[in-house]
């Protein structure tokens, strides 16, 4: 497992010291299930309750799913982001799957509602930019958000994402899908 640590050559640098924890098989269900107890007693960071929220249970059925089929996708898939400072899980982020064909990985993260405007997910999108810049088989980094996302869009712009097309997600509705080269921030 590779930590994520925040930092970025574009866009305002967060003031947020975070990591991407990642997240074994056995959390993936327990969370899936919203057995937090269980989930705590696998996951190497404490989580809270949000984790097993109705709204984040089906990204862990399909983390869950992804990584029985593909275990090795772990080390890149959906982990928790960790307040390194305060010591606490303020919500999740990751990568959709290890880099494709084509070098093109795809991220997503979101907050804990209680841990909201308060530099988070600037931060674990610059952790995940970071490790993708590192690894020499990703080329593309690319990002889904809702048009009425504003705030996500407003933050996705400030790292040089470019709208690249829009797609119809079954569970999100309509996205706007923006890119960005990973090497803009080796």
């Amino acid at each position: 497992m590779v930590p994520a640590e925040s930092s970025g050559k574009a866009g305002p640098r967060s003031a947020q010291r975070v990591r991407i924890v990642h997240l074994p098989a056995a959390a993936f269900r327990a969370l899936a299930d919203g057995d937090l107890a269980a989930a705590n007693m696998v996951s190497p960071v404490p989580l809270t309750e949000y984790f097993v929220s109705p709204e984040w249970r089906g990204t862990w059925r399909r983390r869950s799913e992804q990584v029985a089929q593909d275990p090795a996708s772990a080390a890149w898939v959906t982990g928790v982001i960790w307040d390194e400072q305060a010591q606490v899980a303020v919500g999740r982020a990751g990568y959709h799957g290890p880099p494709d064909h084509s070098g093109m990985v795809e991220i997503g993260y979101a907050v804990d509602p209680a841990c909201r405007r308060r530099g988070y997910a600037r931060a674990a999108l610059e952790a995940l930019l970071r490790r993708a810049a590192r690894e020499p088989q990703v080329k593309v980094v690319r990002v889904t958000i809702s048009p009425d996302n504003t705030a996500s869009n407003a933050l996705a712009s400030q790292y040089g994402f470019a709208k690249v097309g829009e797609q119809w997600d079954e569970e999100d509705g309509l996205e706007i899908i923006y890119e960005v080269a990973a090497s803009r921030y080796r």
